[in-house]
């Protein structure tokens, strides 16, 4: 449901099964624990804002925004007064369209803006936020074209951020960034085409050109986590999908995700979605 300024609730829905939702949340009314397949973008314009995600609790201050993408278990608690923009849009903005695969990978996990990031980071994305919320209410014929734009913008925008805070992180010159992008990116395409199979670290080393004691240094600089760790990743985000098939059962979910065994499978989801794959199930949020 959205609710405008002037008390309406409304969805706005397009073809394709696409559809943006802005809510002017003004109540006093707490989200429990939940998933979409939709991104959420929120940002307080009064008042605080309590957001847990990704297994952690983040204190929203005004204009400060959080991006929290598709299939993140999440939960929001509301002050007793306030007002933030609480803007959903299909998943499909970022995974349809292969030209974007550049800048995906980057909004897999919980973006927050805060006074950590960059001025011009900050002030994109909060001008990127009010334009978006003064364009889904004007409802024109180009509002959708102009407010996916907006957002297309804005997460061109964080990725360039977020590729100079890996640049100064590895401490390396942009041509090594280049060398290490287009090193790692092989891998991490063999990672997504093969999660099913063993993907020893031999393998996903060689594919680098890298020694293993390299390849695991490096990886984990540039990607933020571990070599094991990332594959689990992209095994548990095929999972999640499947879990909403309910012709599958969770041990077919775990065996097509890559696992070898319904233990590992569960250990795994638990550690990365917080939660056991039938809970998981059953905080699905149809939006």
């Amino acid at each position: 449901m959205i609710k405008n300024l002037n008390g309406d609730f409304e969805t706005v829905e397009y073809t394709d099964n696409r559809f943006i939702m802005l809510y002017d949340n003004i109540e006093h009314e707490n989200y429990p624990l939940h998933w979409h397949n939709a991104i959420e973008i929120i940002m307080p314009l009064v008042n605080d804002f309590k957001v847990y995600a990704g297994g952690v609790t983040y204190n929203l201050r005004e204009r400060e925004i959080i991006v929290i993408p598709a299939g993140e278990l999440h939960s929001m608690t509301a002050p007793e007064k306030g007002q933030r923009i609480i803007f959903q849009c299909d998943n499909s903005v970022l995974s349809e369209f292969s030209a974007l695969n550049t800048i995906s990978d980057t909004f897999k996990k919980v973006l927050f803006i805060d006074s950590t990031a960059s001025a011009k980071v900050r002030n994109t994305a909060k001008k990127t936020m009010l334009e978006i919320y003064d364009e889904y209410f004007k409802k024109t014929e180009t509002s959708e074209i102009k407010i996916y734009l907006k957002l297309l913008s804005m997460f061109v925008e964080l990725y360039e951020g977020c590729i100079t805070e890996k640049q100064d992180k590895l401490g390396c010159t942009s041509e090594k960034l280049d060398e290490y992008n287009e090193r790692f990116g092989a891998v991490i395409k063999h990672i997504e085409k093969n999660y099913m199979y063993d993907l020893p670290l031999d393998l996903l080393a060689d594919i680098a050109g890298y020694s293993k004691y390299h390849f695991s240094r490096i990886f984990k600089q540039y990607i933020g986590m571990s070599h094991t760790d990332y594959v689990n990743r992209v095994r548990i985000n095929t999972a999640q999908k499947l879990l909403l098939n309910p012709d599958i059962s969770i041990t077919e979910v775990a065996m097509s995700s890559g696992f070898t065994s319904i233990t590992s499978f569960n250990r795994v989801f638990k550690d990365i979605k917080h939660c056991t794959p039938s809970e998981f199930k059953r905080f699905y949020k149809n939006c």
